[in-house]
């Protein structure tokens, strides 16, 4: 039964409750005879009770919200240590750090993501405004910068976005995920910043050991300079890019049928596209292009061509060429983007873990590709969409695909059957009599005020073997033993949990002897 006839009902009967209890004449209320109110209020208590009414318990489905998922401790202990690894190779380039809303106004986000702006989570009016929740990290930035009239800076901001998405968890893509974004901002020399962007990904992709992978390059004005060339209309250069980005999920046929039946291109005008996207090298082909019979006659094309060559020279230098392929089918379908562009992609596909579950319930367990597991690019023009006097200020900026190599971190601790640590517990403060809680709890003291990482059992007398056992499988390395006869001694029986090796230290010892023993294996 709907809200209007439940609030119909309640009327009805407040109505008759109210002239009965003021005894006024059983004639009529508000012109209506009381016998009419009397028929329809039994007709919709009626119809309440064959629906069930307000007392109806709908069934609660206990599950996360569709393209989102919860990560267990072990699975949170794999995100921080690639978390880890990635902020420890921004930081070793020099980057500071920021953090913006979770939402802006809609007006700031509206207009700078092309045909993705559909994407966009758009929020209820709240006290006079229009918010949209963050799509990237990219847009809040270039805002930060106007508001703030910065116009260099060097930062790394790792945080939530969200995208109204149809998710395609196997494939680790959600609705709600992590963005790891780094970005330079500044009037620089061509090409020195971009090159840096790329070495980051390079160090970050082999620390996390994620198998052989190749970093893809291209330059939006190669892009416009060859749609122009092509014979393609200036107003549809955003749009037909769009398509040309979906090469690296769809093939060429497809690509093509979409540009010429939905897009209005002209069949000659998309073959000859399809020539130039087909081509794939390294500096050779980039100056091999700018003495093409039609690129040549673009000068977009040719600036972009040119920066492309004196890219791979500083790639060079940076000792990643050997990752770096310069790929014209590469078109990456954001608006920002002004100049060089680029992509990350692990050459094999993966097998997704079990733990992921697919639309219908069942384990997500197919080998799957990832697509690209970093990106990002040159947008010299965004910051200016927000300064009132249009000042620009030059940025690139590269984003790591984070939920992606957490999928492919997490197939690996399975794969391999990894024991992974999901504290970081040093030494597990234990007794071997009972009745010796008190004592447990001072020693767990002195080492929490010595800053090492301990834990105790809650219970009072605990069995020594239960101690013993919850650091092994928990990997804690350390064991401090307590008894009746280490107490009159003055000394704390030290146990490694691997070897099970004891020896016995002097209480005033205990601290120095933990940190040089755990200082090995850290």
């Amino acid at each position: 039964m709907n809200m209007r006839g439940l609030s119909a009902v309640r009327t009805c009967s407040s109505l008759v409750g109210f002239q009965l209890a003021n005894c006024l004449p059983p004639r009529s209320v508000m012109g209506i005879s009381v016998a009419q109110i009397d028929k329809e209020v039994t007709k919709l208590l009626e119809l309440k009770a064959k629906l069930g009414g307000d007392d109806v318990k709908h069934p609660f489905i206990l599950k996360t919200a569709k393209g989102t998922r919860d990560f267990n401790p072990k699975q949170m202990a794999i995100r921080e240590r690639v978390f880890n690894t990635i902020i420890g190779c921004f930081k070793r380039h020099g980057a500071e750090t920021i953090d913006t809303p979770v939402f802006e106004l809609r007006e700031t986000l509206t207009g700078k993501y092309g045909e993705d702006s559909k994407l966009i989570y758009d929020l209820k009016d709240q006290g006079g405004e229009l918010l949209s929740l963050r799509y990237d990290l990219t847009v809040p930035f270039a805002r930060y910068l106007a508001m703030n009239k910065i116009t260099n800076i060097k930062r790394y901001h790792i945080a939530k976005v969200y995208r109204r998405d149809n998710p395609a968890m196997t494939r680790g893509r959600y609705r709600e995920f992590y963005q790891c974004d780094f970005d330079i901002a500044g009037q620089y020399d061509g090409m020195v910043p971009d090159a840096e962007c790329l070495r980051i990904v390079y160090e970050i992709l082999s620390e996390l050991e994620l198998g052989d992978f190749r970093i893809k390059v291209n330059d939006r004005r190669i892009l416009d300079g060859m749609f122009a060339v092509c014979g393609v209309p200036e107003d549809k250069f955003r749009t037909i890019c769009s398509t040309v980005d979906k090469l690296d999920k769809m093939p060429w046929e497809d690509v093509k049928r979409e540009m010429v039946t939905e897009k209005g291109l002209s069949e000659e005008a998309a073959d000859q596209i399809g020539e130039y996207v087909s081509m794939k090298g390294g500096m050779e082909l980039a100056e091999r292009l700018l003495f093409d019979q039609k690129m040549s006659l673009s000068k977009q094309a040719c600036a972009g061509l040119s920066d492309i060559k004196l890219l791979f020279q500083y790639l060079q230098l940076f000792q990643v060429v050997d990752k770096v392929i310069f790929d014209l089918s590469l078109a990456r379908g954001l608006d920002y983007y002004t100049g060089v562009i680029y992509e990350a992609v692990l050459s094999q596909a993966i097998m997704m873990p079990s733990t992921i579950q697919v639309e219908n319930g069942s384990p997500a367990d197919d080998c799957v590709s990832m697509g690209s597991i970093a990106g990002g690019g040159r947008y010299d023009g965004l910051v200016g969409m927000f300064d009132p006097n249009g000042k620009k200020v030059p940025c690139v900026g590269v984003s790591i695909g984070i939920e992606r190599i957490f999928s492919f971190m997490e197939q690996k601790a399975e794969a391999l059957a990894l024991k992974v640590r999901t504290t970081q517990v040093e030494v597990m403060v234990a007794s071997a009599q009972k009745n010796l809680m008190e004592e447990r709890l001072k020693l767990v003291t002195e080492l929490w005020n010595a800053g090492i990482k301990a834990e105790v059992m809650y219970k009072k007398n605990p069995k020594l073997l239960s101690q013993l056992q919850h650091c092994e499988e928990s990997g804690i390395p350390l064991v401090a033993i307590l008894g009746e006869q280490e107490l009159k001694d003055g000394v704390v029986k030290l146990r490694v949990v691997a070897t099970r090796e004891e020896v016995d230290i002097s209480r005033a010892d205990l601290i120095c002897e933990i940190r040089k023993r755990t200082s090995k294996t850290q």
